[in-house]
């Protein structure tokens, strides 16, 4: 049988709607780039985690597949447009069903996948946003971290589908900037914990300065 190694999943949620135009697309972009740059300076994580990318504006896409961290490209985010949250959990319920390796008797599968959402609105397609998070929920499949990004993010729909929801304040680059500077971190710490603590809870980095961990 061939060699296995078993891969950490990582999928990136981003909001790509109309009101994340300008400043707040460019710095989602750059922020993908440091992202991948501090990723692959790092030998574990090199070794096992896999980045997929999902956007959502009027309608929700996987545009990377999961992919190996030295052969990800860097996709072509633009915004426009609405914010189908419902949309794009949908997509990351059928990526997960379908790219992330199952344990069978004679082989451990995957790791459980990391989950990253970031937006800045409330979800306009709310029916299907609901259902789609009784799905996530009943799924358990994955760990998801979600992020609001500025004074106009609902929480409260985020909270729908993780105990584990951030508001940062703004949009700007430096807030954005610490937030895949967080990410990459949690990424890189993951990581290494999971030999050591197999089936314990994720465990992450605290959370940059400024920003507010959601009760």
């Amino acid at each position: 049988m061939a060699d296995f190694t078993r891969r950490l999943p990582v999928y990136l949620l981003l909001d790509c709607s109309g009101s994340m135009m300008g400043e707040p697309i460019e710095a989602v972009r750059q922020g993908v780039k440091a992202l991948l740059s501090e990723l692959r300076g790092d030998p574990q994580a090199l070794e096992t985690a896999y980045l997929s990318v999902i956007t959502f504006d009027s309608q929700a896409r996987q545009i990377i597949p999961l992919t190996e961290l030295m052969s990800f490209k860097e996709p072509e985010i633009n915004a426009g447009g609405a914010t189908a949250l419902g949309g794009a959990l949908n997509v990351l319920i059928d990526c997960v069903n379908s790219e992330v390796r199952k344990s069978t008797e004679t082989q451990k599968g995957d790791w459980r996948p990391l989950v990253f959402i970031l937006t800045d609105g409330s979800p306009t397609d709310v029916e299907t946003f609901r259902e789609a998070a009784q799905r996530i929920k009943g799924m358990k499949a994955a760990n998801i971290i979600a992020c609001a990004a500025g004074s106009n993010a609902n929480t409260s729909y985020l909270k729908e589908i993780t105990e584990s929801v951030l508001m940062m304040n703004t949009l700007s680059a430096g807030d954005m900037a610490q937030f895949f500077a967080w990410v990459s971190g949690s990424i890189k710490m993951s990581s290494k914990t999971l030999d050591a603590k197999p089936g314990a809870p994720i465990e992450l980095p605290p959370p940059p300065q400024g920003f507010v961990v959601v009760p």
